[in-house]
């Protein structure tokens, strides 16, 4: 068994590394989790990623908090949790307050005014990604293409939209199984090297569970009724922890899918512009730690806008951290709730076949956030861009065909606008 200190080494590190989004994270933390440092099986870590995927919010941070949690108890899983997003929330609150504090110093605004491209072709090709891996039958097609009009044309509640999508995945998958398939369940193959012989787990009870929901209930909304009760219920502050407490339990199919929903929400009530979103979105892909840290951004821009009663750096600073606050607490809920249930998980096919619709109505939904950023973006007041039009195509085809890193495509895009701006 490592030392919880060797343990807490490691999650920082992997705090600091994890670029690459949940799925090079994830490999990331088989490789040095399950071949490198044998602490966990190969058959735990999957089991473990199926119940991670079952979860709204970010995966790969609630998969680092089980397999916290698994190697050291509730100490093992807050700190593992913790240090998964802690080096991104930092280095984005950074960089958010230099880019709001900076927005009148021209280079600052041409740089990041150049992201917004490549930002439009990471959500393109996010489309197709999780599309080519989640529409495998005509009925998924439909929900996707449904779940676009529905949103798009009808702007029926994304929430909504989901709760169609499960039902539909798991009443499907019961009457017609071929056309709504389940997750297969993980290989029972041998390692190939000894693994650590690991404790059993708590059993569940209901004494264990009701102590877990007091506990985590009391810490999640604490910060948000101490908002209400020194700024008022009304406040923007309160506000943003009911939204994103609320925004916390419908992130189905990562982060992508919440964000048209955050995006559409944010940009009605004033709390930050369209363009301002596709730069938080980028400055979310270039630092470690989940993309969903994004709604941070989300969350300083709007304080920063809206500070009274507070000094200016000051409100964007509570802002940031109470959306925070409310977007990861509830996964540590879950996580903990849950976990001793783990190995049964892949006995529930229904469930699967419910995320599984999930996921195809995400593709729609992300496809109407790809268009929206994609008109403020080429078509800025209604006029083609035809440089911000030809390196969206570009960063896309390095994306989808070079196959390039992301982090090198954003720093090239951040220069060009550098260089388009200082041309005359």
């Amino acid at each position: 068994m490592p030392s919880f200190r060797t343990a807490l080494k490691w999650w920082f590190r992997l705090g600091c590394l994890s670029f690459g989004g949940p799925a090079g994270q994830i490999a990331l933390m088989h490789r040095e989790l399950v071949e490198r440092r044998r602490w966990i099986s190969d058959d735990h870590f999957l089991h473990a990623l199926n119940f991670c995927m079952l979860l709204p919010g970010p995966e790969a941070q609630q998969l680092a908090t089980y397999l916290g949690w698994r190697l050291h108890g509730a100490k093992g899983g807050i700190a593992a949790g913790a240090l998964f997003v802690l080096p991104s929330a930092l280095l984005l609150f950074l960089l958010s307050w230099l880019y709001m504090a900076g927005q009148n110093l021209w280079w600052i605004a041409a740089a990041f005014g150049g992201l917004a491209p490549a930002v439009v072709a990471l959500i393109l090709a996010a489309t197709l990604r999780i599309g080519r891996k989640a529409l495998h039958s005509t009925p998924l097609w439909l929900i996707a293409a449904t779940s676009f009009i529905a949103i798009h044309f009808s702007q029926i509640s994304f929430i909504l939209i989901l709760a169609a999508a499960a039902t539909i995945g798991s009443l499907g998958h019961h009457y017609r199984p071929d056309l709504f398939p389940a997750a297969p369940a993980p290989s029972s193959r041998p390692s190939s090297a000894p693994t650590l012989v690991l404790p059993p787990p708590p059993r569940p009870s209901l004494r264990r569970s009701l102590k877990i929901t007091a506990i985590t209930l009391t810490l999640w909304w604490l910060p948000v009724l101490t908002t209400a009760l020194a700024f008022g219920a009304h406040s923007l502050f309160t506000n943003l922890g009911l939204f994103f407490s609320k925004a916390a339990l419908v992130t189905f199919g990562g982060a992508y899918a919440v964000l048209p929903y955050v995006s559409q929400q944010a940009v009605d009530h004033h709390w930050l512009s369209h363009h301002e979103m596709i730069t938080g979105l980028a400055l979310a892909e270039s630092t470690p730690g989940p993309l969903i840290m994004v709604l941070q951004f989300v969350g300083f821009a709007a304080g920063w806008h809206s500070p009274q009663p507070l000094p200016q750096l000051a409100a964007a600073s509570l802002a940031a951290a109470i959306t925070s606050w409310c977007t990861f607490l509830p996964g540590f809920l879950m996580v903990f709730l849950g976990a001793p249930h783990i190995e049964s998980l892949h006995h529930h096919p229904r469930i699967s076949a419910a995320l599984h619709a999930i996921t195809a109505a995400v593709v729609g939904v992300i496809l109407n956030l790809a268009l929206s950023f994609s008109s403020s973006t080429i078509f800025p007041n209604h006029h083609p861009d035809w440089t911000a039009a030809t390196l969206t195509i570009a960063a896309f085809l390095a994306l989808e065909k070079a196959k390039l890193p992301i982090l090198p495509i954003i720093a090239s895009a951040a220069l060009i606008g550098l260089l388009r701006a200082s041309l005359p």
